[in-house]
């Protein structure tokens, strides 16, 4: 038996265009997600989350699967254009529905852990440029100071931004998620603003005297050589530097890694968007570190590639539905790494699970793979903290399935079964299984 501490946090997790719906109620305006998903060839079959899973008018439902799930945290985000849906207007309308929701979380004994930003960014600000606009970061600030003012009293848990690298590298420069532009330069300005409205955001939550925590997740993935060669060794540094340490250095050093910006400098020209002072507040003081972590990047050196030289080595074998390597270990080495050369801080999973292709048959869904994979990375973080490191929860993505960006509704994530034609909730063997491990606090 592996058994956990008494304080550790189990949790779920999801985010507000994933799941919520209810896109035309109450003055909500459009996201970037609405726009991009109309565009053909951007999303699997067009779909997109105006009715997502419906969490907009089933909320008590769903915190009643969570109630009895046993969690003691719920990680959830806010969707920005339920506040600002235009410029210039603040849509106190929008507030409603976190209000209910954290009524409900209160009244099943559940604590509520906020995102404020995880990808649904108004049109109206993308229309001025989106985060590649540095005044997109004050509009940011006014967000939060909003969320703070409503429900600082009632939020003790504040994580500013979800996935920066996926909000900058994966928006702007490779295409994949909305608004789908294929600009690095782009996308080197937008992840340094998404940094520094972390910062700004972090420093306005301290001047507030809030009586809670604030952090920021980063999504994190060690980055093996694919052979001995100092070629991919080099390639997988680059990489290294280009998914993690772009991300980390600046927020716990107070610098971008120095290898990055000679590379970036040389292919763009000077990091001019960078301005004196921007780093100081980007390393404000935060309380913990947010972890998502899926998998491992194998790279091996690639000069076709013009910018990084390296390219990833898709898996095919011990693989999830996304194709992602399953190696749990990496996720201890992934820790230990943040310990050693970064931070004493806490740290939480806030985002750990896999999709697979899951089926109802006969009412139940038996999803052994996902119980498997849960329980070996679980695993892995018990090593961490036998070995005196400050892991203090873990938040399986997601509750439920979900709308799965880029990928529509076509890959399941969820411990709980959603049938997107009748919206019906089926909480899936590994939610049975994860009620346990909840119950007992260790698995076996």
């Amino acid at each position: 038996m592996k058994s956990f501490p008494n304080s550790f946090t189990w949790g779920v997790a999801t985010a507000s265009y994933q799941i919520e719906g209810g896109a035309h109620e109450d003055g909500r305006g459009e996201s970037i997600w609405d726009r991009f998903a109309r565009q053909p060839g951007k999303v699997y079959k067009q779909q997109n989350g105006e009715i997502a899973c419906d969490h907009y008018h089933r909320y008590a439902e769903d915190v009643q699967l969570m109630a009895e799930l046993g969690i003691k945290s719920y990680r959830f985000s806010f969707a920005w254009p339920r506040l600002f849906p235009e410029e210039g207007k603040f849509n106190p309308q929008g507030l409603e529905f976190y209000r209910r929701l954290l009524d409900e979380l209160e009244e099943k004994g559940i604590t509520p852990s906020a995102t404020i930003y995880h990808w649904d960014l108004p049109t109206w600000l993308q229309d001025k440029g989106g985060w590649t606009n540095r005044e997109t970061v004050d509009h940011f600030v006014t967000f939060a100071k909003v969320l703070f003012e409503e429900f600082g009293h009632r939020i003790k848990s504040w994580i500013t931004h979800n996935e920066p690298w996926c909000a900058s590298f994966l928006s702007y420069a490779l295409g994949v998620h909305a608004p789908g532009r294929k600009d690095w330069n782009e996308a080197l300005i937008a992840s340094h603003h998404l940094l520094l409205s972390h910062g700004k955001a972090v420093e306005l939550y301290r001047s507030m005297g809030l009586d809670g925590e604030i952090g920021i997740t980063l999504n994190l993935s060690p980055t093996i050589p694919a052979t001995d060669s100092p070629e991919d060794a080099a390639a997988a540094y680059r990489s290294d530097g280009f998914a993690n340490r772009w991300f980390l250095d600046p927020v716990f050093k107070g610098r971008y890694p120095e290898d990055m910006v000679a590379l970036y400098e040389n292919r763009f020209g000077p990091l001019s968007f960078i301005n004196e002072g921007d780093l100081d507040t980007i390393a404000a003081k935060i309380d913990f570190l947010g972890i998502n972590y899926y998998s491992h990047n194998i790279v091996e050196a690639d000069e076709k590639n013009d910018i990084l030289r390296a390219t990833t080595i898709g898996e095919t074998e011990n693989v999830t539905d996304m194709g992602w390597g399953i190696h749990p270990e990496s996720l201890y080495h992934l820790l230990t790494r943040l310990k050693t050369e970064y931070t004493d801080l806490p740290l939480y999973i806030t985002e750990n699970g896999a999709a697979f292709p899951d089926q109802k048959i006969d009412g139940k869904i038996e999803d052994n793979d996902r119980i498997q994979y849960l329980h070996d990375h679980f695993a892995a973080a018990h090593r961490f903290i036998e070995e005196n490191g400050n892991l203090q929860g873990y938040y399986v993505w997601s509750f439920m399935d979900n709308y799965e960006w880029s990928f529509g509704y076509s890959k399941r994530f969820g411990i709980v079964y959603v049938d997107y034609e009748t919206l019906e909730r089926t909480p899936k063997e590994s939610y049975k299984w994860y009620q346990k491990v909840i119950e007992h606090n260790q698995i076996d």
